[in-house]
């Protein structure tokens, strides 16, 4: 019988499954893992996880210690600290700058005054407060006033009680803003003038006006003796702010400059520059810079007595438990004269090195020495290229032995130059007199040699009278008017047809653009940083990592006994004459020393933002003075677009809009943060503040690339195809740039198929069907570098002074 297998019927129980909620069962989570085992949990002693008391604790030493860095930065009037230097600035012209400095002299009968040679500077001590400050009064020069406030910590800003402050207060705001703008009080003096009844009314007023830009701004009045004393006990227990690129450095307000000169060099000596130390202890075997005139190192530190101690009686004491010579009575009250000891003195070996470039080596490119044969032909070809007569464009009445030493620019400079002149390569009439593939420009040459005629020119400035018109043209300069412009209609052009030109109808295209490349994909195709860099880029230097090696430097501790309150001489060695012969006490030097690496020449980019008062053009690669920091120098950026990724657009002109763009230029290196101020020399010799912004970094491999733009027209549409004219203009370009994709205005994509003719009519093909009124683009790359146009001598003052208040008669005029 064959066997049969029982088959449940409907009537078969079911039992019910386990109710495991919303989570797995183990069986499940058994069935799941396949026999897999986690990973073991590291304990808490691996993980150097802290336990809750001693997360606690920390907690609590961290904000001790920060606590403690308070208090140290508030006791400004110890023994162990400077005085706490007070710049006072007048932000209107009515202000009465004398009289207040006279009103606070004399607000504490208790105060002690201590002379000093230099005449814009009081060295007060209060000793009520437990402090002592110095006053310094700038003169009316917005260098003179930007160098102060490097080295102040209180900005004491004086307004007008009936305007507040005028244009030319507020152009100083704007640049202390920009440059770092330390802590700011605000005072008046003439508000018992005002009518009682308008009295409350005019102070809200300035009270308003101060918080639109400073939101805890506070005024005080100066109209009588106890409005005197607590503005110096505000300047007294105020919190200070730090500006971090000033902080992170030591420098020197000048209280005292005198000149040694040297024995063996004529026109060059030793400058004695005699102050606090602020910032930083400063070591003797570092550098230092003064501004207007370079880096130089320094011989030996002395540390003289202080000129205004804060307890003469406990200076006393700490001079006999140190062990000095001089015996002084406890009851003496007066200042402790002593000879200055010297602190430091320089090391031939370990001091740093001058050096600012690089030195390169012209045979370190070269992989074979040559042979006698190539040598022969070589010597042989220079002989006949010294027969030829060499015919030179000169100015008139110039010699022929003076023409001999007029050097001409080389192929390379004339193609960069080309570059240089903005859009003046996208018209055509630049190639019609000119046989070579890429003319010259003229404009470019002033740039390269570090000035244009305008700036070897003396111009007289003439105030006109604003009733008479009859010599309202004696002074109008016509060149320089035609070049405006020419400038401004540059502009507009790129700003309607960015990057496009016209191909020239007298040059080969392959030829013009030889330099240029077509790109897949402006972000995502290759550019190696290293390739056909100029010969400028082997006299730089570059860091294996700039965030490393900065961190490194500033993490550095420095073991001199300049330390920061410190009185001291620094003596600078081998400094020119004109430097102590130009120095002016309303024009307060200020003596920075340098981090490790500052002297050293690279590429350094700021991005920056236009100022909005500024309107005319700016145009890349023009002259304009940087401030950068503790520098102060000329040299004529490149401008490129402020994005992400390993290129970056040139811009022609900087930018009319809010948008941030990075200027790059040779200059020394500086590590960030530091902050930007641009300045623009006028034809009459004045400056005008152009831009603003930060350092973001220094690093020659940043890649800038100029794109130009060729377009041409379609002819003969039929569906996907084209024939498109007018972009070349013979058969042998359109084979060249055949590779190179092209693209329309309203968004198609193609390529060339072949050419037409002889004349640069060309047959392409789009992914769309074209338009009638569509244009056909090509879009060139090339990669810019910045000239090397650094000037760091002549610009220690910038021509930017406060107008003189007009008289009655003038107003009467």
């Amino acid at each position: 019988m064959a066997k049969t297998s029982h088959r449940a019927g409907p009537l078969k129980q079911q039992n019910k499954g386990h109710k495991t909620g919303r989570h797995r069962s183990k069986g499940k989570i058994d069935v799941q893992l396949k026999g897999k085992v986690n990973a073991k949990n590291i304990s808490r002693k691996w993980k150097r996880e802290l336990s809750k008391a001693d997360r606690r604790n920390k907690a609590l030493q961290l904000r001790r210690q920060k606590r403690d860095e308070l208090l140290s930065q508030k006791r400004m009037g110890g023994v162990d600290a400077p005085p706490n230097l007070v710049m006072v600035l007048p932000l209107h012209g009515a202000v009465d700058v004398d009289r207040i400095v006279g009103c606070l002299r004399a607000a504490d009968s208790d105060a002690v005054e201590y002379p000093s040679s230099n005449s814009n500077l009081l060295h007060i001590c209060l000793p009520r407060f437990k402090r002592r400050f110095s006053i310094v009064v700038p003169s009316s020069n917005l260098s003179a006033i930007l160098d102060t406030a490097k080295a102040a910590d209180t900005v004491l800003c004086l307004v007008d009680p009936n305007a507040c402050w005028d244009d030319w207060g507020d152009l100083c705001l704007s640049c202390l803003f920009a440059q770092g703008l330390p802590s700011v009080t605000f005072a008046t003096q003439g508000l018992k003038d005002v009518p009682l009844k308008k009295r409350t009314e005019v102070k809200k007023s300035l009270q308003k006006q101060i918080e639109r830009r400073f939101a805890d701004g506070k005024l005080y009045a100066l109209d009588s003796d106890q409005d005197n004393v607590l503005l110096l006990r505000h300047l007294a227990e105020q919190k200070l702010n730090r500006v971090k690129w000033r902080d992170i450095r030591p420098h020197v307000l000048a209280d005292d400059v005198t000149f040694e000169p040297s024995a063996t060099q004529e026109g060059r000596g030793t400058l004695k520059v005699t102050g606090f130390v602020r910032g930083a202890p400063l070591s003797v075997n570092g550098l230092v810079h003064l501004p207007g005139y370079g880096d130089f190192q320094m011989a030996q530190i002395d540390g003289p007595a202080d000129p205004c101690p804060l307890n003469p009686r406990k200076v006393k004491r700490k001079a006999k438990k140190d062990g000095d010579a001089m015996a002084v009575d406890d009851d003496e009250t007066e200042t402790m004269e002593e000879g200055p000891r010297i602190l430091e003195v320089a090391g031939s070996q370990n001091q740093e090195s001058l050096q600012a470039e690089a030195e390169p080596d012209p045979m370190a490119g070269e992989q074979t020495w040559p042979t006698e044969e190539e040598l022969a032909e070589a010597e042989a070809a220079l002989q006949e290229e010294n027969k030829k007569q060499i015919v030179k464009r000169v100015p008139k009445g110039t010699s022929d032995y003076q023409a001999t030493w007029i050097v001409e620019s080389d192929d390379d400079e004339e193609d960069d130059e080309d570059d240089e002149t903005g859009d003046e390569e996208d018209s055509e009439a630049e190639d019609d007199d000119n046989d070579v593939p890429i003319p010259e420009s003229a404009d470019s040459e002033s740039v390269v040699g570090g000035g244009t005629e305008a700036d070897d020119m003396e111009f007289d400035t003439v105030s006109i009278s604003g009733g008479s018109k009859e010599n309202y043209d004696v002074h109008f300069d016509e060149e320089a008017e035609r070049e405006m412009l020419e400038k401004y209609r540059e502009e507009r052009m790129n700003e309607m047809f960015p990057d496009e030109i016209d191909t020239p109808m007298h040059t080969n295209a392959r030829v013009r653009f030889a330099r240029y490349r077509g790109l897949k994909s402006f972000r995502t195709s290759p550019w190696d940083p290293k390739e056909n860099l100029p010969h400028d880029y082997a006299r730089i230097f570059q860091f294996e990592s700039f965030d490393r090696t900065k961190k490194r430097v500033l993490a550095t501790k420095s073991d001199s006994l300049a330390e920061v309150g410190n009185y001291i001489t620094i003596h600078i060695s081998d400094v020119p004459r004109s430097v102590f012969d130009d120095y002016d006490p309303s024009h307060p030097l200020v003596v920075f020393g340098l981090l490790a690496h500052e002297q050293k020449m690279s590429v350094l980019h700021f991005t920056i933002r236009r100022h909005p008062d500024f309107t005319d053009p700016v145009k890349s690669k023009e002259p304009l003075i940087f401030q950068v920091g503790y520098r102060r120098f000329r040299a004529g950026p490149i401008f490129s677009q402020h994005t992400s990724g390993g290129k970056h657009k040139y811009e022609r002109f900087l930018p009319k809009d809010s948008a941030v763009t990075v200027a790059s230029v040779f200059a020394p290196i500086m590590f960030p943060p530091s902050t930007v101020l641009v300045f623009k020399e006028l034809p009459d010799g004045t400056h005008n503040l152009v831009a603003t912004g930060t350092l973001l970094g220094v690093n020659p491999d940043r890649i800038v690339v100029k794109r130009v733009v060729l377009s041409g027209h379609p002819f003969k549409i039929i569906n996907r195809q084209a024939v498109v004219r007018y972009m070349f203009f013979n058969r042998e370009d359109i084979m060249w740039f055949k590779p190179i994709e092209l693209r329309t205005k309203w968004g198609r994509r193609g390529h060339i198929r072949e050419p037409l003719g002889t004349h640069g009519h060309m047959k392409c093909i789009f992914d769309g069907k074209m338009k009638s009124q569509d244009t056909v683009l090509m879009n060139l790359y090339k990669r810019m570098y910045p000239k090397w146009t650094y000037d760091p001598v002549g610009w220690r003052s910038l021509n930017v002074t406060a107008p003189v208040p007009m008289t009655m008669e003038d107003e009467m005029e």
